[in-house]
């Protein structure tokens, strides 16, 4: 087995619900995580969907941990945590705010006792803000966030996305946060506490309004209506002879690949259907043509032909489809495994893979207590393992020294880079004129896309030609003395390039070289163009986000989903590699598949559909588990707000708001399983009381009683939301090129002991060029003028060398 990047790092886990999938993340990649639960269980023990008695989010987001169970109502219990957290490197705790303090074992509590430690909670909302003690839910969180606002069809109710994105996105950015922190640590000998809030995470981090965006900006374009944008005809979906397929037009090549394939129609050889607007404003002439061409194909023959004629296609698969698909059986996507006591099923096994082998679950869930005596036994005896670092004074950008050469494209690739630029590392991104990052394709003539401002700050850019044999020299001096290769292209292009991770080991063995892809280097899709949009298709993301299986019309049309994410799990991956190179002075090749990514976080449904073939099915936006839910209309013009009744407790209280103490003993509303069962009953009790109410009046009044509601916030609106003010979550970012700032994060977690961001502005492509050639490989003028006039060298229009005086000497 290999040696995974985190052994020997200590991490105590007190979570109920957000957090959880955090521990699991850092235990896949090799941290001894030991979960707590207080007497009678955590309340995730009965989280649906069950099989056969166990909770499936529970047993997935719970594996590869210890479990102990400890009453902190008692005093001998609560100095068992404070010797569990003397020998932690890092505390994930969720409980409400103010639960463990009042008990003296809080975060700072803990951190007097262990002045090392990184003790970070998670909350919905955070330690702080006028929402701090509201309740948050995932359909809450799509609400408030303003993702819920751009997804569903025009003139129909907004549509929640699938369950479960949520609590793994929040987890992938705290595992995040943690290791930052505690990469720190090593660095300073110093712990701090770091406050999550789910809220800021998912506007911020799950598919931005304010960050890097693809068809993401139709959320906020002056072009779009009041209602979900129409967004279907982005990538549609078309009927085929065994199924549906997706299609992403984008370049114009694969128009006119397409046009061909199509026969030429003479209604459409006009150059103007080169461009995506003419061809979506056409929609309703041209997708009948591609439809009728589809229907005598299968879906393989399809993706087939498509990839033959270089037009990305892919399959719609459906949850059931996903778990019996070739490529992820090849790939090691799934594994059969003990998931829980007595309980095996087909499962996702982890988000990455580390020298080839994947980072992934190793053994089951625990059962309640099961670890106790083996956990207390060695509490406050054995000390943590020592990570030599080389020291700083705190205060200090955790990534101040490390040098990133920067290979990627589009949003993945400007999202992962930045988690590095944005913390102190000298990003250095590599461009070639010939072949521009789609990223920097502006809209209607501007002088430069705001994405490339979010997503391309803090970083310099070398532009150089690594199709030339001197293009590829100079890149690997550079990798001699740089830290993290990073790059996203299509598998094996780093090899044909003679920059493979061998390779570049051998001029440096300390390098990490990470590549991603959409459906990984392993397996019969290896080679497939990969978009989100056929990504979310081929892993059963977009059957679920519909409105009912019967649909044919998919709503994650303007999402850029899974890339952010996926550019998350990537960095962390990093991160710990990070960390295990202090240790043993050697890098590591890693690989993260965006498949991956998105079927992990779609592993609740999965697994219990291989569990109870046919239980899966897209739900709309009733949570099959919980009634009175979904989403509502309320007092105005198109506006909503999401109701989910839980339990007993929230159903009593709903009573109470609504003046009806009559529904209480009303036979049909008595438990959970009788109001599910009239759910037409109940939602319309629910409904008429939110007709009279804004969605803001429905938010506070609902959550002043606990339960969980959030009003549908539309993109503009997040700048004012009070909560996201209070806790200072946006500022402007500004460029010389843009007429005027830009709304932007400061940070998403807040550290006690980091510093914000910086925001230095984006720069031109290969606007660095030159100071970098000076600067890190030394390279006189003489020689970058040469290398400049060969075209070896890509300066922006203005370098001296392309100057005509210069020409002439």
């Amino acid at each position: 087995m290999m040696a995974l990047p985190l052994q020997g790092v200590r991490v105590l886990e007190l979570t109920d619900g957000f957090g959880d999938t955090a521990g699991r993340f850092l235990a896949d990649l090799g941290a001894e995580v030991v979960r707590v639960e207080l007497p009678g269980g955590s309340a995730s023990r009965t989280a649906q969907p069950i099989r056969d008695g166990v909770s499936i989010p529970f047993a997935l987001r719970n594996s590869n941990k210890r479990g102990i169970v400890l009453d902190l109502d008692t005093d001998d219990d609560r100095e068992r945590l404070r010797l569990l957290a003397q020998r932690s490197d890092i505390l994930l705790e969720s409980f409400p705010p103010g639960f463990l303090a009042t008990r003296g074992v809080g975060a700072a509590d803990l951190c007097r006792v262990n002045p090392a430690l990184v003790a970070v909670s998670i909350s919905g909302f955070g330690q702080s803000g006028p929402y701090r003690d509201w309740a948050a839910t995932e359909q809450v969180l799509y609400a408030l966030s303003g993702v819920l606002s751009r997804s569903g069809e025009p003139g129909e109710a907004p549509l929640l996305p699938p369950n479960g994105l949520i609590d793994e996105s929040v987890g992938v950015h705290t595992a995040w946060s943690a290791l930052l922190a505690y990469y720190d640590r090593l660095h300073t000998g110093h712990g701090q506490f770091v406050d999550i809030s789910a809220f800021e995470v998912i506007a911020h981090g799950f598919d931005p309004g304010f960050g890097v965006q693809g068809s993401a900006a139709a959320g906020r374009s002056e072009d779009f209506p009041r209602g979900r944008p129409d967004a279907a005809n982005f990538y549609p979906v078309y009927r085929c002879g065994d199924g549906q397929v997706r299609i992403c037009l984008l370049a114009k090549r694969q128009w006119q690949a397409m046009y061909e394939w199509l026969g030429r129609p003479e209604e459409f050889a006009d150059p103007k259907y080169d461009t995506i607007p003419a061809r979506f404003a056409a929609s309703e002439r041209l997708n009948p043509l591609i439809e009728q061409l589809f229907s005598t194909y299968t879906r393989d023959d399809l993706v087939a032909e498509g990839a033959a004629r270089g037009i990305p296609i892919g399959g719609l698969n459906t949850v059931a489809e996903v778990l019996t698909t070739e490529h992820f059986a090849a790939s090691g996507t799934f594994v059969d495994a003990e998931i829980a006591f007595g309980l095996t099923a087909r499962v996702p096994s982890g988000y990455a893979k580390i020298n080839g082998e994947r980072a992934g679950l190793r053994f089951r869930a625990p059962q309640l207590g099961e670890h106790n005596d083996l956990v207390l036994r060695s509490a406050g005896v054995d000390a943590c393992v020592s990570i030599p670092a080389p020291q700083r004074e705190p205060g200090a950008r955790p990534f101040e020294g490390l040098r990133v050469l920067d290979m990627g494209v589009v949003v993945f690739g400007a999202e992962l880079g930045r988690q590095f630029a944005d913390n102190g590392a000298d990003v250095i991104k590599i461009e070639n004129s010939q072949f521009p990052d789609g990223l920097r394709q502006s809209k209607r003539g501007a002088a430069l896309a705001a994405s490339v401002a979010w997503g391309h700050r803090n970083r310099r850019s070398l532009g150089i030609n690594l199709r030339s044999p001197e293009g590829i020299r100079i890149f690997k001096r550079l990798a001699e003395e740089a830290d993290i290769v990073l790059a996203n292209f299509k598998p094996g292009t780093l090899a044909s390039m003679g920059l493979s991770y061998d390779e570049l080991a051998a001029i440096n063995p300390r390098i990490i070289v990470s590549e991603s892809s959409a459906f990984g280097s392993v397996g019969p899709w290896n080679k497939r163009l990969g978009y989100g949009p056929l990504v979310r298709a081929a892993c059963g993301v977009s059957a679920l986000w519909r409105y009912s299986d019967a649909s044919d019309g998919l709503c994650d049309g303007s999402t850029v989903y899974p890339d952010h994410i996926a550019g998350q799990v990537t960095a962390t991956t990093i991160l710990a590699t990070l960390i295990h190179r202090l240790q043993t002075g050697r890098g590591a090749a890693i690989e993260v598949a965006q498949a991956d990514t998105a079927i992990v976080q779609l592993g609740n449904q999965l697994v219990a559909e291989h569990l109870a073939p046919g239980s899966i099915n897209a739900p709309g936006n009733s949570d099959p588990y919980s009634a009175p839910s979904g989403v509502y209309p309320c007092a105005g013009d198109d506006e909503w707000c999401v109701v989910t009744v839980r339990d007993d407790a929230d159903w009593v209280a709903l009573c109470g708001v609504l003046r009806r103490p009559d529904l209480v003993d009303d036979p049909r509303f008595a438990t959970p399983e009788f109001r599910i069962a009239h759910r037409a009953e109940a939602d319309e009790v629910l409904a008429q009381w939110l007709l009279l109410h804004t969605p803001t009046e429905a938010m506070e009044t609902l959550q002043a009683v606990g339960i969980p509601t959030g009003a549908m916030i539309r993109l503009p609106d997040l700048l004012t939301d009070p909560h996201l003010t209070a806790r200072g979550a946006y500022t402007e970012l500004e460029h010389e090129l843009l007429p005027a700032p830009l709304p932007t994060a400061k940070q998403v977690a807040h550290f006690a002991a980091l510093p914000d961001w910086p925001l230095r502005q984006a720069p031109l492509a290969g606007a660095q060029t030159r100071a970098i050639c000076e600067e890190v490989l030394g390279l006189s003028t003489v020689e970058i003028d040469s290398l400049v006039h060969d075209g070896v060298l890509q300066p922006p229009a203005d370098d001296p060398a392309l100057s005509p005086v210069s020409s002439t000497v």
